[in-house]
C-alpha cells in the first residue's frame, strides 16, 4: 500500500471529553435547518423511516445510557443532536466499529456489525439534509436490549453461564501508571468437560471505564491422550497445550464455537488472569472482570479442539519503528495440520493502521483472506468468520500476517512523533499480532469439507446460471 494511501486512511479514535468537546463545536458552527416536525414533501431519507432502523440495529446496543458509548442513539432528539458527528465517523468508516476492508478477501461474519455502502450513503444524505424526524408513523417499534451489564451471549445461549469464574477485586487510583493484575482463580471444575461459548465482562460501569483488556490463561495438566485434535494424534508441546483461553478488549465479548469444536477444559484447572488496567481520574474500588464458560452437553462432546493462538506479524528483526516512520513488518508461520481458521483478530496500538493476512498454499497459490485497512487501537474487533467460508487450509500452508504502523504527525492518535517505538505492552508502546482460533483437523475430516464446500458451491453456480 502506498503511503499516500495509508494516509487517506487514517482516522483517530479521540477521548470522551474531547469528542464531546468536537461535536459542541461542530454542532455550533453547522446548525440543523430541519425541524423535528418536518414531515410534508420530505423526498430524502427520514430518520422514521430510513435511519432509526440502521441505529436499532448496528448503534443501539452501546449507544444506550449505561453502555459503553459516550452519548445515547435512543431517542431522535439525541440522533438529531449528535447528527454532525455522527456523519463523520459513519463516513469515515470509525463508526460502528467495523474496520475491515469491505473489497478484500472473506466477506461473510457472524458479527458483521458493520454499515453497508448504502447505509452509509442514506445516514450522511439525512444529516446533509437537515437531519429530518419525518413521519412519526413510519416509525418501527423500539427495540429492547439485554440488560448492559448482563452476559451478551445468554440470549443466543438461551440460559446464563453454566461456570462463572470471577477475579479477584482490584482498586485503581484515580491517577497512577497502568496497571497489570495477575491473579490465580481455580475454576471449581471437578470433571472434564468441553466449552461451546466463552465470554468475559469487566463487572459495572465504574470496572468497563479503566479495563484496556484482558487475557485468561487456561492453566491444567494434560495427558498425551487429551490433545488429539480429532485423530490428529501429537504432543502437548506441539500443539501448544490449553494456553490462552480468552482474550477481551472493547469490540470483542466473547466467542461460540462451531458445532463440532470447542475448547477443552479438565478437573482442578485454573485461570490465570492479566488485566491491564488504566486510571481515568476516579478511584475504582474492587474492580474485577469475569469469565462465563457455556458447556456442550455431556452427551454431546465435540470432536475436534479450538485453540487461540497469536500469529506474529512483527518479523524476524522485531518491532523497531523510527520517529516519523510509517513501518511495514511481516512474519511467516507454517501450520503444520489441516486447519480451519474460525476469526480474525488484529492488535496493534496507537501507531498501527493496517493488517492484513495471507495464505500462501503448498501449491504456491496465494490468497489475500482479510484486511483491517482502517484500524481503530480503541476498539479490537474479533471478525468471526461464517462456518460455510471459515478458511480451510492444507498442512504445510504458509499463514503470512504483516502489519502497517504509522509513526508521523500526520497520524491523529500518535502521542508522540519524536519518539522511537518498540514492542510492549504499554499503550504508548507498539504490538504487532493477530489473535486466531484455529481448528486443527484429521486429514479426512478436512478432505469432507473441501468437498462439500465445493460441491456447495457448484450446486449455487448452477442455480445462477440457470
Amino acid at each position: 500500500m502506498k503511503r499516500t494511501q495509508l494516509a487517506r486512511r487514517i482516522g483517530g479514535a479521540i477521548g470522551l471529553g474531547a469528542l464531546v468537546l468536537a461535536a459542541l463545536v461542530i454542532i455550533q458552527s453547522q446548525p440543523l435547518m430541519a425541524q423535528q416536525n418536518d414531515t410534508n414533501g420530505h423526498d430524502g431519507p427520514t430518520y422514521a423511516k430510513d435511519v432509526v432502523s440502521i441505529f436499532q440495529d448496528k448503534c443501539q446496543v452501546c449507544h444506550q445510557p449505561g453502555s459503553i458509548a459516550p452519548f445515547s442513539l435512543m431517542t431522535y432528539e439525541s440522533a438529531r443532536m449528535w447528527a454532525p458527528m455522527i456523519k463523520e465517523k459513519v463516513a469515515d468508516r470509525i463508526m460502528p466499529p467495523w474496520h475491515i476492508n469491505r473489497t478484500v478477501g472473506i466477506q461473510e461474519f457472524k458479527n458483521d456489525r458493520g454499515l453497508t455502502a448504502e447505509q452509509i450513503e442514506t445516514i450522511v444524505a439525512w444529516v446533509d439534509d437537515g437531519a429530518p424526524l419525518g413521519d412519526p408513523a413510519d416509525m418501527p417499534p423500539p427495540r429492547e436490549f439485554p440488560d448492559t451489564d448482563g452476559w451478551r451471549l445468554g440470549e443466543t445461549m438461551g440460559r446464563e453461564p453454566d461456570l462463572i469464574v470471577p477475579s479477584e477485586p482490584y482498586t485503581m487510583a484515580a491517577a497512577t501508571m497502568d496497571k497489570w493484575f495477575r491473579p490465580t482463580t481455580e475454576t471449581g471444575l471437578t470433571e472434564k468437560r468441553w466449552v461451546k461459548a466463552i465470554e468475559i465482562r469487566p463487572v459495572g460501569p465504574d470496572t468497563r471505564a479503566i479495563i484496556h483488556h484482558t487475557l485468561a490463561y487456561l492453566l491444567q495438566e494434560e495427558e498425551q491422550d487429551e490433545q488429539s485434535a480429532g485423530t490428529v494424534q501429537t504432543t502437548s508441546r506441539a500443539m501448544g497445550g490449553p494456553g490462552l483461553f480468552m482474550e477481551w478488549a472493547v469490540g470483542k465479548a466473547g466467542e461460540i464455537f462451531p458445532d463440532g469444536a470447542g475448547k477443552l477444559m479438565l478437573p482442578d484447572s485454573r485461570i490465570r488472569w492479566e488485566v491491564h488496567m488504566h486510571a481515568n481520574g476516579t478511584e475504582v474500588e474492587d474492580s474485577y472482570v469475569e469469565l462465563g464458560v457455556w458447556f456442550y452437553p455431556k452427551d454431546d462432546e465435540p470432536e475436534y479442539r479450538t485453540r487461540l493462538r497469536m500469529f506474529d506479524a512483527r518479523g524476524r528483526s522485531g518491532l523497531d519503528i523510527s520517529p516519523g516512520e510509517i513501518a511495514v513488518t511481516q512474519q511467516f508461520h507454517v501450520l503444520r495440520w489441516p486447519t480451519r481458521l474460525e476469526n480474525f483478530q488484529p492488535h496493534m496500538h496507537m501507531r498501527g493502521k493496517t493488517m492484513m493476512i495471507e495464505a500462501v498454499y503448498p501449491d504456491g497459490r496465494s490468497e489475500v483472506l482479510n484486511q483491517v485497512d482502517n484500524f481503530q487501537w480503541n476498539w479490537h474487533v474479533n471478525y468471526i468468520y461464517a462456518d460455510h467460508v471459515a478458511p480451510l487450509l492444507p498442512a504445510g500452508t504458509t499463514l503470512v500476517v504483516t502489519a502497517w504502523h504509522d509513526n508521523t504527525a500526520d497520524n491523529p492518535n500518535n502521542p508522540d512523533p519524536e519518539q522511537w517505538v518498540g514492542w510492549g505492552d504499554r499503550t504508548v508502546d507498539e504490538m504487532a499480532h493477530a489473535w486466531i482460533d484455529v481448528t486443527y483437523l484429521p486429514q479426512e475430516e478436512f478432505d469432507r469439507l473441501v468437498a462439500e464446500r465445493e460441491a456447495a458451491e457448484e450446486q449455487e453456480r448452477q442455480q445462477q446460471n440457470q
